[in-house]
């Protein structure tokens, strides 16, 4: 029996034929039936430019119902998708096209002539343009071409996508993920966040990224549900919208800008079910005032590329601010010493590990990486510092690299960032350890303030003073307008590290 994964869509989309699967704010609208037709258009171009089953095919467009289609027809031909960062400049391209080795990479029309040229000093044999207005030259050759309606025999096994990291500590790795790992994810969060055909998702994630294409869509096409597919976030179209949405999934900063508009009340959110945040902590201060300003608690859930989602707060029962709730059905983690790797007792901070369908087989083309980080025994380590408090509750501490080590003490860079932050007038802050002679590494804040805030170092040093041990305190405080964040608004605190390296020489 075939496990691929766009036979259990198929079914859905079957069944919801005349639903609507995707629509647009331009009144672009596919129904589940037209977009099962139109995978099998785009499955047959794909056969007709020669690409195989386990052939890649990389993908770098901007946002469109369109890039789904693709992604589908992927699926249901045995290719495996290769999405790529809309920000990804050509050297980085070229990088990924030499090391996936794609029969087909597919640009926005644009990017036409920079994408012959990388593909061809890469050895990727074909390229084709996909637009945003249903436009591109694969979009004509599926018109052309025979429509692949069958779907390719697939084993749990097989890859379904491979997706690179962000590469914040040397080259990006493809996590190589499989039919199994997507679909029992997909299945899985259904049930968990209770999702119907009812539903309406407003999604305003990019879609080169797990969120976005494997929570966003595999969710909503596991439970036959709708999406308002929005190009980006933007506070005004989400109050015109949220009347006729039930969920919305979004990352930290979507939150934060709606907490500061004074739009948001109950009845701005009356229609809405369910809101779910994830890719970067959801602070507790954010999470507590838009409770209060809506009545609903954000879900926070912990996922990564390598893994999709593993721990949820519940659906039914407290969100917890500031936790990433229990795990999620299925899916087993510890928390564990960072060197012996032996379990740590309840309440200490450890390495987070992660075990279950949802996680990864490797990374491409890098076994020893793979041996590394997956566990003979079948756990991840995630890179993640974590700690379980006493009702069962996950906490994420930070990432084991941005772990401080100053004169022999761990500084967790949270916990400091936490004190930092409740001092009136800082928006957010960053804590850094940096190159230091006599510590190893110095504590080293960089704070975002706000306009009208008289601040300065000694303010901020003297607040410390009395509420964090001395190995704790920053030993300079820096202010800047912004801090560095990649796509998914996650802080990159290996910017800040470059850009302060010196700060103690």
């Amino acid at each position: 029996m075939s496990h691929n994964l766009f036979e259990t869509f198929a079914a859905r989309m079957r069944d919801r034929s005349d639903a609507d699967f995707i629509t647009t704010r331009e009144g672009r609208r596919y129904s589940y039936r037209a977009a099962l037709d139109a995978s099998a258009r785009l499955a047959g171009a794909l056969k007709a430019l020669g690409v195989a089953p386990g052939d890649r095919v990389a993908v770098q467009v901007d946002k469109s119902p369109e890039a789904i289609l693709l992604y589908l027809a992927c699926l249901r031909m045995g290719g495996v998708y290769l999405p790529l960062n809309t920000g990804y400049t050509a050297d980085e391209i070229r990088y990924f096209l030499t090391d996936a080795e794609p029969a087909l990479f597919v640009c926005r029309p644009a990017a036409l002539d920079e994408a012959r040229t990388v593909a061809g000093e890469s050895g990727c044999p074909a390229v084709e343009t996909l637009g945003t207005d249903a436009d591109g030259s694969l979009l004509t050759l599926a018109e052309r071409a025979e429509a692949y309606s069958d779907i390719e025999p697939r084993e749990q096994e097989d890859l379904a996508a491979i997706l690179y990291t962000s590469g914040t500590t040397g080259r990006s790795k493809g996590a190589m993920l499989t039919h199994r790992n997507l679909g029992s994810n997909a299945a899985t969060l259904v049930q968990a966040w209770r999702f119907t055909g009812e539903d309406r998702l407003i999604h305003a994630l990019p879609i080169f990224h797990t969120h976005g294409l494997f929570v966003g869509c595999n969710v909503t096409l596991m439970a036959g549900s709708s999406m308002l597919f929005l190009p980006r976030f933007d506070a005004d179209t989400i109050f015109e919208e949220m009347p006729h949405g039930s969920v919305m999934m979004g990352v930290p900063t979507f939150y934060t800008r709606l907490v500061a508009d004074e739009r948001l009340t109950p009845e701005a959110t009356a229609n809405m079910r369910l809101f779910v945040s994830g890719s970067a902590p959801l602070t507790a201060e954010t999470h507590q005032a838009f409770e209060a300003k809506t009545g609903h608690a954000i879900l926070e859930r912990y996922g990564m590329t390598e893994t999709n989602m593993n721990l949820s707060n519940p659906y039914d029962g407290e969100r917890r601010a500031g936790t990433v709730g229990m795990p999620l059905p299925g899916v087993e983690y510890r928390i564990t010493d960072r060197e012996t790797h032996a379990p740590v007792p309840q309440g200490e901070i450890g390495m987070l590990e992660i075990r279950g369908p949802n996680v990864f087989i490797g990374y491409w083309r890098m076994p020893e990486k793979t041996r590394e980080e997956l566990l003979e025994d079948g756990f991840f380590i995630t890179g993640d510092l974590a700690m379980t408090d006493a009702h069962g509750y996950v906490h994420i501490v930070g990432r084991d690299k941005d772990l401080v080590i100053s004169g022999g003490y761990n500084v967790y860079p949270k916990e400091v960032e936490q004190v930092i932050d409740e001092l009136e007038g800082v928006v957010e802050s960053a804590v850094i350890g940096v190159p230091h002679p006599d510590f190893g590494e110095g504590v080293t804040a960089v704070v975002v303030a706000q306009s009208d805030a008289s601040l300065d170092e000694r303010r901020v040093l003297d607040y410390l003073q009395d509420r964090l041990a001395k190995y704790k305190q920053p030993k300079r405080v820096f202010f800047t307008d912004v801090l560095p964040r990649n796509t998914m608004g996650k802080v990159q605190k290996n910017e800040l590290r470059k850009q302060y390296q010196d700060t103690y020489r």
